[in-house]
């Protein structure tokens, strides 16, 4: 195989999309909780650590699922070959390091919550996956944590904690619908996910009512006078998309949780946008 194709493979394996969708979600959380101009080094370095740490967690999960992935998954990176096991060890490994680095400098409190992050990426794969619900809770709990992480970087942890509680609830979803979609190769593999317990139907069931509080925490920025109208004006269309992707679920669980990934960000960028409004900065 050549290097080319070889780095690409290590590329992959961090799954770039992803890794810098969470470093925008804390820099999301920096600007609602208040960030300044005189906050830009600390934002920047709680950035780089989201992107490094999540595209470890990405490599470490590909690392221990890469005999679920032959039958999920057989396009990815170690399935196919184009990175041996042991070479996405080492790179887990000098991705975290990069991670840890870059925490340094920030506030104990953000330290603290890498830390804990940390933990749960390194232990997720090997010992929450397979458990009904508990792999499922870990990695929303990992989701909504890089609003506070932004937030802790800043001093203020609180102060993007609404964006937290939705992101983790619609995420909590996402990953009930992720499971029906694997139930196949989980089953192969033994797993005991929260589907091959108590059944795709009652699973998503259970996915939509946990929506359906995302839902309505959605609405305590506006409700408490955090934000005006054109917070509202974007929320309320990330709502729709998030619970049209739920009924959806049923028949097309990989459209539904590919439409509630993307209604997810759209209620990420209305909270962006009602800061801005609250500063007058918004169009």
């Amino acid at each position: 195989m050549s290097l080319g194709a070889r780095a690409r493979g290590f590329v992959e394996l961090t799954r770039p999309g992803n890794a810098v969708a969470a470093g925008v979600l804390t820099f999301t959380g920096a600007f609602v909780a208040g960030a300044s101009l005189g906050d830009t080094l600390v934002v920047v370095a709680a950035v780089l650590a989201t992107v490094f740490a999540t595209g470890a967690g990405n490599v470490v999960n590909d690392y221990f699922d890469r005999d679920i992935d032959r039958v999920n998954r057989p396009d990815r990176p170690i399935p196919r070959g184009a990175v041996t096991p042991a070479g996405a060890k080492w790179f887990s490994v000098a991705l975290f390091g990069g991670a840890i680095v870059s925490a340094l400098i920030l506030p104990l409190t953000a330290i603290a919550i890498a830390v804990v992050n940390l933990v749960a990426l390194l232990a997720y794969t090997e010992f929450f996956k397979g458990l009904p619900g508990v792999g499922n809770v870990v990695v929303a709990a990992l989701t909504g944590s890089t609003f506070l992480f932004g937030g802790a970087a800043i001093g203020n942890p609180l102060g993007a904690l609404v964006l937290c509680l939705l992101a983790a609830l619609a995420t909590l979803t996402r990953e009930i619908v992720k499971d029906v979609e694997d139930i196949a190769g989980d089953k192969k593999e033994g797993l005991r996910t929260l589907p091959i317990v108590v059944g795709e139907q009652t699973s998503l069931f259970l996915g939509g009512a946990v929506l359906l509080v995302a839902v309505a925490a959605s609405a305590v920025p506006f409700l408490n006078g955090a934000f005006g109208v054109a917070y509202l004006g974007l929320v309320v269309p990330a709502d729709i998309v998030m619970l049209v992707a739920i009924a959806q679920s049923f028949d097309d669980p990989p459209l539904a949780q590919r439409r509630l990934k993307h209604g997810m960000f759209l209620a990420a960028f209305a909270f962006i946008v009602g800061r801005a409004a609250s500063l007058g900065v918004a169009p």
